[in-house]
């Protein structure tokens, strides 16, 4: 099967349908919460915009397919390889990224919606509605926050003891996670608690460089490539650098990112 492309009127249409569902559902604050089997909160917003979005898309691009985080195990695995061999396009999504966050009424969360062809991110999109930005790349195509283009490369070059950081510290290893807290390489560190953003705000320049020890698909692959798509470069702890397009895992991967070759350099050295 040809792999599914999008056009520019239906990108615009995308990321006006998913501001519009972003903003009715996720600005309303309190919502019933559950918890999931793996200790992870899930609320009422997470499903009333996953099934929003799923519904949407169903209707406009029939022949994608769907992968959302509130989907089953067996679920998931079925899209996904159905996307790997080549048998339809995937729409992966994060209805609420942060739901921690939302759930507190901490307001740094978001949704977002990933491409994928035979495994590899074609567009992506982070909105997050609190701020009404909207964060969007396709591949090859620049990466944009709204209607301005994020470019990272002229940004001053700093050193990483003058950084900020983004550093989440419960998914790396202990040891790891330690020396940092203890022997910071960085200038600050912060933790805002959705992936999708982390990635969005190394894009824009608002962080410098970024650790998280496991996320999943629908955590990063819209952000990363909006990151990569930006002049940033990632790549997992001590492996080689990712390539805007490489082709995803269902698996949980760790991630190391900063705003340009020499800092990622730096960076990759006081992780190892």
């Amino acid at each position: 099967m040809a792999a599914f492309a999008l056009n520019d009127t239906d990108w615009q249409v995308i990321r006006d349908r998913m501001r519009g569902i972003a903003r009715q559902h996720m600005l309303t604050g309190a919502s019933s919460v559950e918890t999931k089997a793996d200790g992870s909160w899930v609320t009422a917003v997470d499903h009333a915009v996953q099934a929003a979005v799923q519904s949407w898309l169903a209707t406009r691009f029939p022949s994608v397919g769907f992968l959302g985080e509130e989907m089953t195990d067996a679920e998931q695995s079925v899209a996904w390889n159905a996307c790997l061999s080549g048998e339809q396009a995937l729409w992966v999504v994060d209805p609420l990224d942060g739901t921690s966050n939302f759930r507190a009424g901490f307001p740094v969360f978001s949704l977002t919606l990933a491409l994928l062809n035979r495994g590899r991110v074609e567009a992506g999109l982070v909105y997050d509605p609190v701020r009404d930005e909207m964060f969007h790349a396709r591949r090859g195509a620049g990466a944009f926050l709204n209607d301005i283009r994020l470019d990272v490369r002229p940004l001053p070059e700093i050193p990483l003891a003058r950084c900020l950081a983004t550093v989440d510290f419960k998914r790396l290893p202990k040891a790891l996670a330690c020396r940092l807290a203890s022997e910071a390489p960085f200038g600050s560190q912060r933790s805002i608690g959705s992936v999708a953003l982390d990635w969005c705000w190394l894009a824009a320049g608002r962080i410098q460089v970024y650790v998280h020890g496991k996320q999943k698909p629908w955590d990063y692959a819209a952000g990363q490539l909006i990151a990569l798509e930006a002049g940033a470069e990632s790549a997992q702890l001590n492996g080689p650098r990712d390539a805007p397009d490489a082709v995803l895992a269902l698996a949980p991967r760790s991630a190391v990112a900063a705003v340009s070759p020499t800092l990622m350099d730096a960076w990759m050295s006081a992780l190892s």
